[in-house]
């Protein structure tokens, strides 16, 4: 029994010693394997560098070019309303007239008190237009008093010299002829009155005039009414609103440009809006006026802009969204779409370098036919990166293009 056992054991021990190699040589293989993965394959597209137009976005409203509530600058009862609300008007157009009775007696008044003023200087009724009298009546009737006093004044002068006359009668002669003149220049004096007077009131009745013609209100330019403030039949004090009026061609366009931009924008710069009232429509507006500062708690400059061509959908109140543009042809690197792989709120796209997959995290600029910018030179022209496989590469991944 001795030599059975003994061979027994040489076998069981040359047994665990084979496998005991075999398990040693299965886990070098492992470990081999494990240490040097296959390439991964993925499809790869080239980095370009591209141009873009950059611009940022604005908000803004649209406002018509001129807002006026009209008045009469007299005071009256309202006799007529020719337009409503919403119907537009022609500059010049009659909108409003008050009742002109009592202006008209006014006129008839003052004209009456000129005519009278014209008839004591010997000048015809008032015609619109009077000029001041070379003389008047009274004036000619002393002028002529004066030349019968000079008359009888140089022949008494002769006569005194012969004794015919005495020097009493002379000196009669004399201090007539001198008050004479004096009654000359008194005329001349009262005629400079009576036309100063008759100036004033001329100056009364134009005054009258103004204030009759001041009961009708005109449109002062092209518009649409806004409102109808007054009604007919209503007395008004001088200065009360009777109508709005709103001058929506061409239209203003008020945008906030923010503080970043705000040196990209000067006269004549064109802008683009877009407004929800008008969806898929896009307009054009060219800046007029520019703030001389920025507003000190928003941080943005106002620009005002002109419409370049009117649009009848567009109407003054509107909101409006504003494309500035910045430059019109800015390089950038841009990758395909395809390249990028978002994962918990970022954004990655790996760059294969010497056959390994170098993970770049960014924030994507703009996107443009379907290539995607990416800022700060993370990325350069020529640049190879993955389109395939991005859920399973990581920073370090070997690849086979």
């Amino acid at each position: 029994m001795k030599p059975s056992v003994t061979v027994l054991l040489i076998a069981v021990s040359l047994l665990v010693a084979g496998c005991g190699k075999q398990a040693e040589n299965a886990a070098a293989v492992n470990a081999a394997t494990k240490a040097e993965p296959a390439p991964l394959a993925v499809k790869t597209a080239s980095a370009e560098q591209r141009s873009v137009e950059r611009s940022i976005s604005a908000t803004g409203s649209l406002l018509p070019d001129d807002t006026v509530t009209l008045s009469a600058e007299v005071q009256g009862r309202v006799a007529k309303i020719h337009y409503d609300f919403g119907q537009p008007v022609r500059q010049g157009a009659v909108l409003v007239e008050l009742d002109p009775t009592e202006y008209d007696l006014q006129i008839e008044r003052s004209r009456g008190a000129l005519n009278q003023a014209l008839a004591r200087l010997g000048l015809p009724a008032y015609t619109g237009r009077v000029s001041p009298p070379e003389s008047t009546p009274a004036l000619r009737q002393v002028l002529a008093q004066v030349e019968d006093a000079k008359f009888k004044y140089e022949s008494a002068a002769k006569l005194v010299k012969t004794g015919d006359v005495s020097q009493e009668r002379f000196t009669e002669v004399e201090k007539a002829y001198r008050a004479r003149q004096a009654a000359v220049e008194l005329a001349r004096d009262e005629m400079r009155v009576a036309w100063m007077n008759v100036t004033a009131l001329e100056a009364d009745l134009k005054i009258v005039q103004k204030r009759r013609g001041d009961t009708i209100v005109r449109a002062p330019f092209d518009g649409e009414v806004g409102e109808k403030v007054a009604a007919v039949g209503q007395f008004v004090k001088d200065n009360t609103p009777l109508i709005r009026l709103v001058k929506t061609n061409p239209l203003r366009l008020r945008a906030e440009i923010p503080e970043a931009a705000s040196g990209t924008v000067k006269i004549g710069t064109q802008l683009t809006f877009t407004t929800d009232a008008v969806p898929g429509a896009e307009f054009t507006a060219v800046v007029r006026q520019l703030n001389p500062s920025l507003d000190a708690r928003s941080r943005t400059l106002s620009a005002e802009a002109r419409l370049v061509k009117g649009d009848a959908r567009l109407r003054p109140g509107m909101f409006v969204q504003v494309k500035l543009v910045t430059q019109a042809a800015a390089a950038m690197v841009a990758v395909p779409r395809q390249a990028l792989y978002n994962v918990a709120g970022l954004t990655k796209l790996f760059v294969i370098e010497n056959g390994t997959a170098k993970l770049v995290t960014f924030t994507p600029g703009i996107e443009l036919e379907g290539w995607v910018e990416v800022p700060n030179g993370a990325v350069k022209p020529g640049d190879r990166v993955a389109i395939s496989e991005l859920g399973t590469l990581t920073n370090g991944t070997k690849v086979r293009l």
